[in-house]
């Protein structure tokens, strides 16, 4: 084992003292920069739009602990080719994008398998086996503490047949001890009667959690980060500046145009679907790719869900949130600059009058947003090879939310020469180097 890998599988980095500047303020690098200061250190947090203006605000708003099974399971090789004609199948493509993605795609795919799916998903326990309370000691003493609900979460099915074509998933969670209760008939309908006809079966899990506004959360957990001593700056990061190997500051590009360099002593990259071009500056290119989301906000709704749900058949999150309903999920793959399709966000709608019927509302709000995918579905986590001071905390996939707290936990204990409680080898940016 090189050194870089012992460094990172036991924690034994060098301490940084002086100024860390995060690069992102989404949940990971709110987190980072919350944790970096209740370790004594003083935070720069800049993004190129504003706290929580990306994937933080548009995520499920689940704290969805037992989502450690990949997108990439056995069998998805022969099932997406008949997923991208179906109207009906949660997976969409960009057409003229596939050249640019194939490379990442071919790499992706390679994971669809039983032993990568296992290994992912032991990769992932240990960032997300506990959200509810990760963002519970996060938000502790910030404001945002009334923002974190604990609640049930529900995979519902049309029948029980259905979830038993799930049982690859279920026992690897069951592997790791998640509680379950599975319910039918009048007792799933008793559980929550805005269930719909076409929904027969349901896994009640116990102990999880939901964000009842994810915006509002983590620009409540940056402006704690301000009222700490930290500074907040909205601004493009263009490059990393260095001497002699080591992090010296950051070049920004501000609204204005002007650029101008800020110096630290370290950096975060924490910047999501965005953070790929910043860790090739740093020397390392990581297969990434926008795995682009949807949601849409049922607002004033006639009903309230009792809890978030999944809806498998669909592939989309009901989540009750502040005023409203979020749904959200829907897979597409059409990189950072397109604009949104229609067809995912008809879809949504569809999936909604099926799943819930009679369901009313108000008015309904869209969005569209990008989730950070690397090829292997395992976030990075640690020093950049080669660079003294650069950091990465990224390619959170689907479970940015539900992780954030416990990755900027794991970085700023790193970061800050703490060891961490767990081994960080799998989350090691040096796994691309």
């Amino acid at each position: 084992m090189t050194e870089t890998a012992i460094m990172e599988s036991t924690g034994a980095v060098p301490a940084v003292t002086g100024t860390v500047a995060v690069v992102g303020a989404g949940i990971v690098g709110v987190a980072t920069a919350v944790w970096l200061q209740r370790y004594g250190l003083r935070v720069e947090l800049i993004d190129r739009s504003g706290p929580a203006e990306g994937a933080s605000f548009g995520n499920g708003g689940v704290l969805a602990s037992c989502s450690v099974v990949p997108v990439t399971v056995p069998g998805l090789v022969a099932r997406a080719p008949r997923m991208l004609l179906d109207r009906d199948q949660p997976l969409f493509l960009r057409w003229r994008y596939l050249p640019r993605l194939a490379p990442w795609l071919i790499r992706y795919l390679r994971h669809a398998n039983e032993g990568q799916t296992r290994r992912i998903a032991a990769a992932l326990y240990p960032l997300i086996g506990d959200s509810l309370t990760d963002h519970q000691a996060l938000a502790a003493g910030t404001g945002a503490e009334r923002y974190v609900v604990p609640s049930d979460y529900l995979y519902l099915y049309p029948d029980r047949s259905a979830y038993d074509a799930d049982a690859f998933g279920w026992d690897i969670r069951k592997g790791f001890g998640f509680a379950m209760e599975e319910m039918a008939g009048d007792r799933l309908r008793g559980y929550d009667p805005a269930f719909g006809p076409g929904i027969g079966f349901g896994v009640r899990m116990p102990d999880h959690g939901r964000i009842s506004d994810p915006g509002a959360y983590v620009r409540a957990l940056a402006d704690h980060v301000v009222a700490s001593g930290g500074v907040l700056r909205t601004a493009e990061v263009t490059d990393v500046a260095r001497d002699s190997g080591r992090v010296v500051g950051l070049r920004l590009r501000g609204r204005d145009g002007r650029a101008e360099t800020l110096p630290c002593d370290a950096v975060v990259v924490a910047a999501g679907a965005w953070s790929g071009s910043l860790a090739a500056k740093l020397g390392l290119k990581v297969p990434l790719e926008s795995e682009r989301g949807y949601h849409l906000e049922l607002w004033e709704p006639d009903r309230m869900l009792r809890a978030p749900c999944m809806v498998a058949a669909g592939k989309f999150v009901a989540t009750p949130m502040e005023g409203r309903i979020r749904i959200a999920g829907v897979l597409e793959f059409g990189g950072l600059q397109a604009p949104a399709s229609r067809a995912p966000l008809a879809l949504l709608r569809r999936q909604v009058a099926r799943a819930f019927p009679g369901l009313t509302w108000q008015s309904c709000t869209e969005w569209m947003g990008h989730r950070p995918a690397p090829a292997d579905s395992i976030p990075l986590i640690g020093p950049v090879p080669g660079v003294d001071g650069a950091f990465l905390a990224f390619g959170h996939h689907h479970i940015g939310l539900t992780g954030g707290p416990r990755s900027g936990q794991l970085l700023a204990q790193l970061i800050t020469g703490r060891r961490p409680n767990i081994d960080l080898a799998p989350y090691a940016p040096s796994r691309f180097y």
